[in-house]
């Protein structure tokens, strides 16, 4: 059987793993072994990652693939940022190791995460991803880089990216003329080229947060966690405590009863064939909340729905759409679940 991740053998800090933050994560490969042996291994993680990123309504800030190691700036807007790099990059070691005929880990024990204050660092960040290339050497010029394929410097640049909406948003930090922002990129860009932009972006707590911005108080509040400081810090630590609290493990046959409770049905009728919408959308409900917040897998909520893998995922999406357009509704839930016995 394959895996990719080690055993845990030390106690780890809990992430903060909230849809709808802006998320540094860096992957590497274990014992920093490479985890692309050549271009066709980067266009098939490119591949997966672009299907998963539009199905699981994930936004992608910038990203650069390096030999053994990945650099990704991501905003999930519905589903958990652990479920997404759990699809991620599980599949894409089944792919690797049977490409490679080969068995084992394929990367380190596990993924590492800095939630970033979006309005004050976005632009830092995407220069400081977007520029590892140059920096590991991969290529040698601000020239080579606009052509470089593994990096989203030159899909920026050709107007090519995951998700049009998440382009012109980044675009509309440099200008609302297309033609001025993409100008104003590049030179934002050719500006930190020379020093290869020397701040240190790839984690958080205080000593990188006040490298970035030397404004910061010195007794502001700080998390190894984050990059930010102050109120931003504080009130996000608030945030991820609820959240813990919101979504402590429940057992998945429970969660399914409560669910079916809080909206006046039947556990039993959810395996039966029927085309009624209300239990379409209790069904949708079930497999989002089960999968993407609760962290239960695909085979272990099918057995209890009697659905395929398949149709979990069909339906997580549509509970995902659910309380996209229903954002209150999913605190309400979440709220009302802990008061349903």
């Amino acid at each position: 059987m394959t895996n990719h991740h080690y055993p845990n053998l030390m106690p780890r800090t809990a992430r903060i793993d909230i849809p709808g933050l802006l998320q540094h994560v860096i992957v590497r490969g274990i014992e920093k072994r490479d985890i692309f042996f050549d271009n066709q291994d980067k266009a098939a993680f490119l591949k997966r990652l672009t299907l998963l990123i539009r199905e699981s309504e994930t936004d992608c800030f910038a990203w650069a693939f390096l030999d053994n190691h990945v650099h990704l700036l991501l905003r999930p807007r519905t589903s958990t940022l652990a479920y997404f790099m759990r699809r991620l990059l599980t599949g894409y070691a089944v792919v690797f190791n049977l490409r490679h005929k080969r068995a084992g880990y394929v990367f380190q024990n596990r993924f590492k995460s800095i939630v970033c204050d979006q309005d004050a660092y976005l632009l830092s960040l995407i220069r400081y991803i977007h520029l590892n290339p140059l920096r590991a050497g991969l290529v040698h010029t601000l020239e080579e880089l606009e052509t470089y394929p593994w990096c989203g410097h030159a899909a920026l640049l050709k107007g090519e990216w995951f998700n049009p909406e998440v382009r012109d948003e980044i675009m509309a930090l440099f200008s609302a003329s297309r033609h001025t922002a993409l100008k104003n990129y590049r030179e934002y860009i050719a500006v930190s080229t020379n020093a290869l932009d020397t701040a240190d972006l790839s984690g958080g707590g205080k000593r990188r947060s006040l490298a970035l911005d030397p404004t910061l108080a010195e007794d502001a509040a700080f998390d190894d966690r984050i990059l930010s400081a102050g109120d931003f810090v504080t009130n996000l630590v608030g945030r991820a405590t609820e959240s813990a609290q919101d979504e402590s493990r429940i057992a998945l046959p429970e969660l399914i009863q409560r669910i079916c409770r809080h909206y006046g049905v039947e556990s039993t009728v959810l395996r039966e064939f029927n085309r009624d919408r209300q239990l379409a959308k209790i069904k949708g409900v079930i497999c989002y909340l089960a999968l993407r917040r609760f962290g239960y897998q695909g085979r272990e909520i099918a057995a209890e729905l009697g659905l395929t893998p398949s149709g979990v995922s069909v339906a997580a999406r549509r509970g995902g759409k659910f309380f996209e357009n229903n954002r209150d509704a999913l605190r309400e839930t979440l709220a009302k679940l802990r008061s349903i016995s």
